[in-house]
């Protein structure tokens, strides 16, 4: 069972689309409903509006929340658990960005506080949160169930690309990996792993498809403190924590 952030953007849905029929996914949107089978949304043939077509059988169930909200979040948590009674891994993939150069504009310090607040905080919070109310209760279930979280993060993170005006949004995604690192250390108490990826521009430069088998690869593997840069040609596995 999966707790998807930011499943309505190309990512996410591109991973409800993909994957819908392998886990049970509670996808958690903003403003724009998934554009993908849900409990508010179907597809149906025209021609038979009454006969059920297999991109219908695959659903989610939709979840529209604040994750700046601690109470959101919160309530994001007890709906998944009532809903399938366990979580085995959360993808942080909601983000936030604003493009604005820091001399000239006041655009980008005033925007500063909202994308740390959705890049880095909620996903702590979430991850926190999913911990208290359920991971924390039992940790050879845990390991059992090979439970994970997967934070997706950016090669902004790990790069500077000048002139672009995306100084705030890279500092949030290289907080993110960092913030990784020291998760990963402590969640392994309960037998929790968590991992990143780090795509390149989707879809402009790496395929939401693409992006988003390497958060799949991530939750059916084993490892732990792993950063996953998926650029253009291949995938670089870079470790954040010694092993």
């Amino acid at each position: 069972m999966c707790v998807l952030t930011g499943a309505s953007g190309h990512l996410g849905s591109a991973f409800c689309a993909r994957y819908a029929d392998r886990y049970d996914i509670v996808a958690v949107y903003h403003n724009h409903l998934p554009a993908v089978p849900s409990q508010h949304l179907e597809f149906v043939d025209p021609l038979t509006p009454n006969r059920s077509i297999a991109e219908s059988c695959a659903r989610v169930f939709a979840v529209q929340a604040d994750l700046t909200s601690e109470h959101d979040c919160e309530r994001v948590v007890e709906l998944a658990l009532a809903r399938f009674d366990r979580i085995d891994v959360l993808v942080n993939n909601a983000a936030t960005w604003t493009m604005a150069p820091m001399l000239g504009s006041n655009r980008l310090v005033q925007s500063a506080a909202a994308q740390f607040a959705t890049n880095v905080i909620a996903p702590l919070q979430l991850a926190a949160t999913v911990s208290r109310l359920t991971w924390q209760a039992d940790d050879r279930e845990n390991r059992a169930r090979n439970r994970n979280i997967v934070n997706v993060s950016s090669v902004s993170g790990l790069r500077v690309y000048p002139d672009l005006g995306q100084s705030v949004y890279a500092a949030t995604k290289a907080a993110l990996n960092h913030l990784t690192a020291h998760m990963a250390l402590e969640f392994r108490a309960i037998g929790v792993r968590v991992n990143a990826t780090a795509p390149n521009s989707v879809p402009a430069v790496v395929s939401a498809d693409r992006a988003s088998d390497a958060i799949v690869r991530l939750d059916e593997g084993a490892a732990n403190g792993t950063l996953v840069v998926v650029d253009s040609a291949t995938d670089t596995e870079i470790a954040l924590i010694a092993t």
